[in-house]
């Protein structure tokens, strides 16, 4: 039965990835790749992997075809298409087809327990972890503090790249006539007028933030962390967007403090780090926040993914409201 599912997933994900490229109407397209995205959080939940569908299923399907739309309402409905057709990128993804799919017949069985991933640091994960650290999802584990750092490094790339978007979006020609604030508040009102959506909507809004509650701070026993608490509850604002108008949002969202509580999750993540130095542990060694070192792991790994998740959260919103409102000329 899994086999024929998991056939069905990849089936319906190589559809999906062929009409989102030969689609011209990107408003076509942006739906087909929200699909494409979660059928691939359905194939990570057949291989067991919860963890990464979930944040596939929040971010894929749900935060970036939200972004998607915002993005197009700035430009044109249909591509433009070349005249010309090009050889060259058709013969690479044939070469790129080829090879991968020659390399896939040297992989391991599925769930084999003699792979190489599985030989490797998998088995000493999940015999020390319980006694460690005392959770039961060894992911969360792994990703806050046995691999901290390079979450810590994840956390700086999105805050980062949020800031770097900002002034991409931010940039506007000194030259052109902006419309009026009362123009632009008209223009990105939302589905003020759909009230079957908007009940519908504001039904879901409290849900969201409350599985976005729930994944945030009951990772240690279920999948979850703060990438996708951060992008549920972005989802659940953006939505909010979407019904009300982007002014709506942006205003009960103020882009000025969700950069500061952008900055705030970051640092929070490297204060910990700093904290328990200063107690006389190694950066991110949680074992000093407390006099039982279980216990101070499970502290540290609750501040740092509280941090992740007020990051991650906090970025994706700053992205959607300066897309929603960004001026036209």
């Amino acid at each position: 039965m899994i086999t024929v599912l998991g056939l069905f997933t990849l089936t319906f994900l190589a559809t999906a990835a062929v009409a989102t490229v030969c689609s011209r109407n990107l408003f076509v397209a942006s739906m087909w790749f929200g699909i494409f995205s979660l059928m691939m959080a359905s194939n990570f939940f057949i291989l067991d992997a919860a963890d990464v569908a979930l944040t596939e299923a929040a971010v894929g399907a749900g935060v970036s075809t939200v972004l998607f739309m915002g993005a197009l309402s700035l430009t044109a409905q249909h591509e433009h298409v070349r005249e010309k057709f090009r050889w060259a990128p058709l013969v690479v993804l044939a070469l790129l087809f080829a090879v991968l799919f020659v390399a896939s017949f040297d992989q391991p069985r599925l769930g084999d327990p003699l792979a190489p991933v599985h030989q490797h640091v998998a088995p000493w994960y999940l015999s020390e972890t319980p006694k460690l650290i005392d959770i039961p999802n060894v992911v969360s584990a792994i990703l806050a503090s046995f691999r901290g750092y390079d979450t810590l490094g994840e956390v700086l790339v999105v805050f980062t790249a949020g800031i770097g978007v900002l002034s991409v979006l931010s940039f506007r020609p000194k030259k052109r006539q902006r419309l009026s604030s009362e123009v632009m508040a008209e223009k990105i009102r939302g589905l003020r007028h759909h009230a079957i959506l908007r009940v519908v909507g504001k039904l879901i809004i409290p849900l969201l933030m409350l599985f976005g509650l729930l994944v945030q701070f009951h990772a240690e026993y279920s999948p979850g962390g703060g990438f996708s608490a951060g992008a549920l509850f972005a989802a659940a604002v953006m939505l909010y967007g979407i019904l009300e108008g982007g002014d709506r949002s942006a205003k009960a969202m103020p882009q000025d403090w969700m950069l500061r509580l952008a900055a705030l999750g970051a640092t929070l993540y490297t204060g910990v780090g700093i904290a328990c130095m200063l107690l006389g542990g190694n950066f991110l060694d949680y074992n000093v926040l407390s006099a039982n070192p279980v216990a101070g792991q499970q502290l540290g790994i609750l501040l740092v993914e509280f941090g992740v998740g007020l990051t991650v959260a906090t970025v994706l919103i700053m992205i959607f409201n300066a897309i929603a409102n960004r001026s036209t000329y």
